[in-house]
C-alpha cells in the first residue's frame, strides 16, 4: 500500500508524498500524489485513478483528517490523474476540482458537475488553501493542451506533473533522486515521446527556471532536489522532443 511521506514542514504548512504502492497491479502505471496542509484545510494534488482510490485514501487518512481535504488540483485529464474523482465526491460531495477550462466539459465524465469543476484560465490563478497562496503554472501542450502545474513559492516546491516524470524499474523506488545520472534515463524516452512540441517545452524550462525551487515533485518518478532542480530544467530545455 501506498504511505505519506512528509517532504515539507513548517508550523501550520506541510507538503506530504503519497507514493510507491508494491501492492499495485503491474498493469497500472505508478503514481504520486502530494498533499498540501495549511491548518486544517489541504488540498491533493492529480489524486490518481480509481482503481487506486483505496490505497491513497488509506494513506492520506494516516496524516489528516480526509474531510479536510477541500481541493483537488488536476494537472490534466488523463485517468491516472483524475478519473477517481466521483469517488472522492462520493465521500465528500463539496469537493472543487480545479482544471484547465478547456477540460471543463470533459472531466464531469469521470464525476462531478458545473459546481465541481472550477476552470483555471490559460494564463494560470492563484489558488488559496487557508491563508496558503499556490500559484497554478501554464505547461499547455507538456503532455496535454490544456496543462498546468502547481508552485508553493513558501515551500519553494513545484509538483510539475508530467515534467520529470520517469519510469523507474523495481529496483529504482526510492522517493528521492539519489543520482542524476542514473534516473534520468529513465525520464528520457517519457519526456521524448509524450511531449510534444519544443516550443512549449522551452517555454516552460524559462518559466520555470525564473522560479525558486528547492523540489520539483513529478506526478511518476522520484522528486528532484536541489541542484538538480536546475539540473533537470537545462537537461530539458536541450533535449529534443515531440515532433515541433
Amino acid at each position: 500500500m501506498k504511505k505519506a511521506t512528509l517532504i515539507y514542514s513548517d508550523g501550520p504548512h506541510q507538503w506530504y508524498a503519497l507514493a510507491r504502492d508494491p501492492s499495485k497491479p503491474d498493469c497500472l502505471i505508478d503514481t504520486n500524489e502530494y498533499l498540501i496542509q495549511y491548518q486544517q484545510h489541504a488540498l491533493l494534488t492529480d489524486p490518481g485513478g480509481m482503481e487506486i482510490f483505496p490505497a491513497v485514501f488509506s494513506a492520506l487518512s494516516e496524516v489528516i483528517d480526509p474531510l479536510c481535504v477541500t481541493q483537488i488540483f488536476s494537472s490534466h485529464q488523463d485517468p491516472d490523474v483524475i478519473s477517481s474523482l466521483a469517488l472522492w465526491l462520493s465521500f465528500n460531495p463539496n469537493l472543487i476540482c480545479h482544471v484547465s477550462g478547456l477540460w471543463k466539459s470533459f472531466i464531469p465524465h469521470f464525476g462531478g458537475d458545473e459546481e465541481t469543476i472550477q476552470s483555471i484560465p490559460d494564463q494560470g490563478k492563484e489558488l488559496i488553501v487557508d491563508k496558503l497562496s499556490l500559484q497554478t503554472i501554464p505547461a499547455h501542450y507538456l503532455h496535454s493542451s490544456g496543462n498546468f502545474h502547481l508552485y508553493d513559492a513558501k515551500a519553494k516546491i513545484l509538483f510539475s506533473g508530467d515534467i520529470g516524470a520517469a519510469l523507474l524499474p523495481p529496483q529504482h523506488a526510492e522517493l528521492f533522486v539519489k543520482s542524476f545520472d542514473e534516473h534520468i534515463r529513465f525520464a528520457k524516452g517519457f519526456h521524448q515521446r509524450w511531449l510534444g512540441s519544443n516550443t512549449a517545452k522551452r517555454d516552460w524550462c524559462e518559466r520555470a527556471s525564473k522560479l525558486t525551487i528547492e523540489q520539483l515533485c513529478p506526478q511518476h518518478g522520484a522528486i528532484y532536489q536541489g541542484n538538480d532542480v536546475m539540473r533537470f530544467i537545462n537537461w530539458l530545455d536541450e533535449l529534443p522532443v515531440g515532433v515541433v
